[in-house]
């Protein structure tokens, strides 16, 4: 057996035990990577939406009610330009918004 075939054959073995490493290490680093990003990220409670303002400050009647753009995650106060009218928005508590992720506006509009 000549030297290319030899080293040839070395080779053909070293990658297929890099293919088995691959996908064996792979998915346990992903695994344990899922745990440690989920533990550090608690889940956010859910967002109740509220098609009024009467019904969502019964829902949480110290907090403030606010009016959240679903698709731009922005919440607009009481007199200001789009509280209660953007297209796709509801009615909401401030704390639960700010909870799961959603801002005030910075324009105050």
């Amino acid at each position: 057996m000549s030297y290319f075939s030899q080293y040839h054959r070395s080779r053909q073995g070293q990658s297929y035990l890099n293919a088995i490493a691959f996908k064996t290490v792979i998915p346990r680093l992903l695994v344990i990577a899922t745990l440690i990003i989920g533990s550090a990220f608690p889940a956010a409670a859910a967002l109740t939406l509220f098609s009024t303002a009467e019904q969502a400050q019964q829902h949480c009647p110290s907090d403030v009610v606010v009016w959240l753009n679903l698709p731009t995650h922005i919440y607009h106060w009481k007199d200001m330009r789009w509280y209660g009218n953007t297209k796709n928005g509801a009615y909401v508590c401030k704390k639960d918004a700010d909870e799961n992720g959603n801002r005030g506006t910075l324009n105050g509009q």
